[in-house]
C-alpha cells in the first residue's frame, strides 16, 4: 500500500494541480480544460505521457465523465438523481464505492476485494485529498474517481455561488 496527496491550486483558471507521493516528489500533473467544450481533464505522468483522460459529457441532466486509459475506455461515472444526499454509479468491471462521496471520504473495491479510499483533509488551503493505494494496477483509476467527482462539486459551487 501507497499513499498519494492531491493538492489543488485555489486560484487555477486551468484547472492545474499536481499529484505527490508520501515523501512529497510530484507522481501525476492534472490539467483541465480552459473555455473549452466538452470540459476535459488529462492526468500525465513525470515523463509527460498522458496516462488518463476524463471527459465530461456536453449535454446532460445529470453530469456524466467518460474515463480512458491507455486508449481505452474504462468506466463512466455518473450522478444519480436524488434528493438529499448526492449519490454517483460507476460503471465499470466489479468496481463500487462505499462510503461519503460528497464530503469526499469512502473505499474504493473490486469485485469485493479493498483496492484504495480516498479522504478529503480538512483546513488546508485549496481542496486536499489523501488517496491511499492497496492495488498499484488500480491507482490511475482511483485519481480518475477523485477528479470527476471534485469537477462536480466545482461546477456546483460555481453554479450556486452565480446564482446569488
Amino acid at each position: 500500500m501507497h499513499t498519494l496527496y492531491m493538492k489543488q491550486k485555489v486560484f487555477s483558471l486551468r484547472g492545474r494541480f499536481t499529484i505527490k507521493d508520501a515523501d512529497g516528489h510530484d507522481k501525476y500533473f492534472i490539467e483541465g480544460s480552459f473555455m473549452k467544450f466538452p470540459k476535459s481533464f488529462e492526468i500525465k505522468d513525470t515523463n509527460g505521457q498522458t496516462v488518463t483522460t476524463i471527459t465530461k459529457k456536453t449535454f446532460s441532466f445529470l453530469p456524466k465523465f467518460f474515463v480512458e486509459m491507455d486508449g481505452t475506455d474504462m468506466m463512466t461515472i455518473s450522478k444519480e438523481f436524488s434528493f438529499l444526499k448526492p449519490k454517483y454509479s460507476i460503471d465499470a468491471a466489479g468496481i463500487d464505492v462505499q462510503g461519503d462521496w460528497w464530503d469526499m471520504d469512502f473505499d474504493v473495491t473490486k469485485n469485493g476485494h479493498s483496492i484504495g479510499s480516498v479522504q478529503k483533509k480538512w483546513f488546508s488551503w485549496g481542496d486536499s485529498y489523501e488517496i491511499r493505494v492497496e492495488e498499484p494496477e488500480m491507482e490511475h483509476l482511483l485519481i480518475s474517481i477523485v477528479v470527476a467527482i471534485d469537477c462536480v462539486k466545482a461546477d456546483q459551487a460555481a453554479a450556486s455561488s452565480a446564482a446569488t
